[in-house]
């Protein structure tokens, strides 16, 4: 569901606690809408759809089917860079990066309650983001990764400590290489929560994975597990 304009920024932190980024590689005989189905099961309360090669018709027509599967788990759904194709399907938010529109752009067009997340690597690039509006700020690749050919150079848990201070009060998700056995190194070292493909998408059991990362989440902000 969308966040209504004046929600509680724990509420938003919360909410973005595991963001399930969709690969369409997401193995041999298995379809990536049942596979976010599963992760929605473990409890993931935000799924983003990343499709690169995928057309504006293409992404549009996956963002509804996946649109449907999220909003009835209760979760958030976001769309990865296409602003365009987020408000045409009715997403909750989008997420773009340093190729994509603007931010203060994308604010200018979306309606109250739309989540705008922005790729930041340093606390500049952080600092330049919340004043043109981001809502929160997504900061790595904090971990190798093979999952985005396009990830830039590692940024490390002191990267996430560094972007985690200049945000203020804005939610920090780290990304890059994060799985269930290094997510609370990346929650403890200042990130509200994290974004995964590999580690939910890839699983054998998206579902136990899902669980086990917002397990290591709990774990990172010094709960039981």
């Amino acid at each position: 569901m969308p966040r209504t304009p004046g929600e509680p920024l724990a509420l938003a932190r919360e909410r973005l606690s595991l963001i399930v980024i969709t690969d369409p590689d997401c193995g041999a005989g298995r379809d990536l809408v049942e596979v976010t189905r599963l992760a929605l099961s473990g409890g993931a309360p935000c799924i983003q759809l990343r499709a690169k090669e995928a057309s504006a018709r293409e992404m549009a027509s996956l963002a509804r089917l996946l649109l449907e599967e999220t909003h009835r788990a209760g979760a958030l759904f976001f769309v990865n860079d296409r602003v365009d194709v987020a408000l045409a399907v009715g997403a909750d938010g989008v997420h773009i990066g340093s190729d994509d529109l603007p931010v203060a752009a994308a604010r200018a067009i979306v309606p109250a309650g739309f989540l705008v997340g922005r790729s930041v690597d340093t606390p500049h690039e952080a600092k330049v983001a919340i004043e043109e509006g981001a809502d929160y700020l997504g900061v790595g690749p904090v971990f190798a990764t093979g999952s985005k050919g396009d990830a830039g150079p590692l940024v490390g848990l002191a990267g996430v400590r560094a972007v985690r201070e200049a945000a203020g009060l804005r939610p920090v998700v780290g990304i890059g290489g994060i799985e269930v056995g290094n997510a609370a190194e990346v929650v403890a070292a200042g990130a509200d929560g994290v974004a995964v493909i590999a580690a939910v998408m890839r699983a054998e059991n998206p579902r136990v994975a899902a669980e086990g990362l917002l397990d290591s989440v709990r774990r990172g902000r010094g709960g039981d597990g």
